[in-house]
């Protein structure tokens, strides 16, 4: 009975409730540490917010949508207007010393599983504000995950498109039988998906621990490395006591952002391919593979001439930190290995910046907490190129495979293509709209790449002086803040909501 009266009630209600009941999180730890000044905020916040979701919760229990199909569409756009909203609320009281504008865009920056924080000083932000920034990026990576696979699946966006070649938006031919209401598809997902999402984050956090971390940290990178949002305490990953046994662990669990087939429930993903056959891990394992011989190849040349490719462990340490960091920006997690600072100052490259635009543009795999273009998409527009290359030496071959691999080649690849020209037109809006408000063209492309594939880490890595976010205006913030949106919810599913369809309804 409880359950079914949560499926009559808006999913942006019960999405208050829950951050609400979230507050109570940091409220705890705070308390635990003696630190009342941080808990009470917490606490008045989550009594007062709860209230207010029960009255809204009550007005609306016999709402119903006049498309149910594309409700859930729309709630996924409102819950990034309205939550970070909420949840800024105990964050600007807890901080006495900031606007109500940056711990919006605080919020918003986590909840979108970006990682661009505005409080890079460290001691800053009180434990609890960490844990809070980290917790509220963990639910953000649940919520995208779970919508994927839910909300944006089923009407062919969020990358299956491009497995599907169907137009994106277009939830397929009706059904004979009832069709699934969006709700009971959003419970049963939940109800499969938390488990694995949670127990994955515990294993991460047992993990840590065992490798040396301490507790809190370990917690914090865990939920980090899930949500592939980049969020940790201070100095971050550089500080962390784990080390390489730590990175190892990390870099298994980020394996998790690469493919569809990680999460139980990917009814959409082919059972009987087998794992090294995944075209996503196949890009995916390409690209790092790629990237890393190629930059330890110059790392390795660059130890020489300064006569330091005599130290074997430091040059193998060298090797581990460019696989890790390339595999953490492919994933749009954006943690930088303790030895990339080395492996740069070794190769005395000074481009080591494009190579992570590029992985955070491509971004991790669909139907995982990864931003980015996608790789299924890169893959389509790769099979394309590579048909069109045989068809130039051979014009008159036919192309094998079968039917899906054609399918991919050619309206998925078409489809890849728009959204690929989508968020390059995304990068250009975004940098014409930075350039207006006073910031130089580098900073203003690094900051909206990092704000599109929600990669925040970027701003501090890509260029050759960091880019720090606390540095930039209010107008700034807010385009940035759109962008992060824009990046997160991906621009097919914002125009099959500005369709013509839409306005009338």
């Amino acid at each position: 009975m409880i359950l079914r009266r949560l499926l009559d009630l808006p999913l942006i209600v019960i999405l208050m409730a829950i951050a609400s009941v979230s507050m109570l999180v940091p409220s705890m730890h705070a308390y635990a540490l003696r630190q009342h000044d941080v808990g009470r905020p917490f606490f008045y916040s989550a009594l007062i917010l709860l209230m207010f979701t029960g009255m809204i919760a009550l007005a609306t229990a016999n709402a119903r949508p006049r498309d149910p199909r594309r409700s859930h569409l729309k709630a996924l756009v409102g819950a990034y207007l309205v939550l970070p909203l909420m949840l800024a609320i105990p964050f600007h009281e807890a901080v006495p010393d900031t606007t109500f504008a940056n711990a919006w865009f605080e919020m918003l920056s986590s909840f979108t599983t970006t990682g661009a924080t505005l409080y890079d000083t460290p001691g800053r932000l009180a434990p609890s504000l960490h844990l809070w920034r980290s917790l509220v990026g963990w639910l953000g990576g649940f919520y995208i995950l779970l919508m994927g696979v839910a909300v944006l699946m089923p009407m062919n966006l969020g990358g299956m498109e491009v497995l599907g070649g169907r137009i994106a938006g277009d939830a397929g031919a009706p059904q004979i039988t009832r069709i699934a209401d969006p709700s009971e598809r959003v419970t049963r997902f939940a109800i499969l998906l938390f488990p694995a999402y949670a127990g994955f984050t515990l294993l991460l956090w047992i993990g840590l621990a065992m490798a040396g971390e301490s507790g809190f940290v370990a917690l914090c990178l865990a939920m980090a490395t899930l949500s592939t949002s980049g969020i940790t305490p201070d100095a971050g990953l550089t500080a962390a006591q784990a080390g390489v046994p730590g990175e190892m662990l990390i870099a298994l669990f980020l394996t998790l952002g690469i493919t569809r087939r990680a999460y139980p429930g990917a009814f959409f993903a082919d059972r009987g391919l087998p794992l090294y056959r995944d075209p996503e891990v196949r890009m995916a394992a390409g690209l790092v593979a790629v990237v890393t011989v190629v930059l330890f190849l110059r790392h390795w040349v660059g130890a020489i001439e300064n006569a330091e490719g005599q130290d074997l462990p430091a040059f193998f340490h060298v090797l581990w930190g460019t696989a890790f960091t390339a595999l953490s920006f492919l994933t749009t997690t954006g943690f930088a290995a303790d030895q990339w600072a080395s492996a740069r100052i070794w190769s005395g490259l000074e481009t080591h910046g494009l190579i992570l635009l590029g992985l955070a543009v491509i971004g991790g795999g669909v139907a995982t907490t990864a931003g980015g273009v996608k790789l299924l998409r890169v893959y389509a527009l790769f099979r394309h190129g590579q048909r069109e290359m045989e068809r130039l030496i051979h014009p008159h071959s036919v192309g094998g495979a079968g039917a899906s691999a054609r399918r991919l080649r050619g309206e998925g690849a078409h489809v890849a293509w728009v959204f690929f020209m989508l968020f390059a037109l995304s990068i250009a809006a975004v940098v014409a709209a930075l350039t207006l408000v006073g910031i130089g063209f580098d900073p203003a492309l690094i900051l909206a790449i990092a704000a599109l594939s929600n990669t925040g880490p970027l701003a501090a890595l890509a260029g050759e002086v960091p880019v720090r976010f606390a540095e930039l205006g209010f107008d700034a913030k807010v385009i940035l803040g759109v962008a992060m949106v824009l990046g997160r919810v991906e621009a097919l599913a914002v125009l099959a909501l500005l369709t013509p369809e839409q306005w009338r309804k």
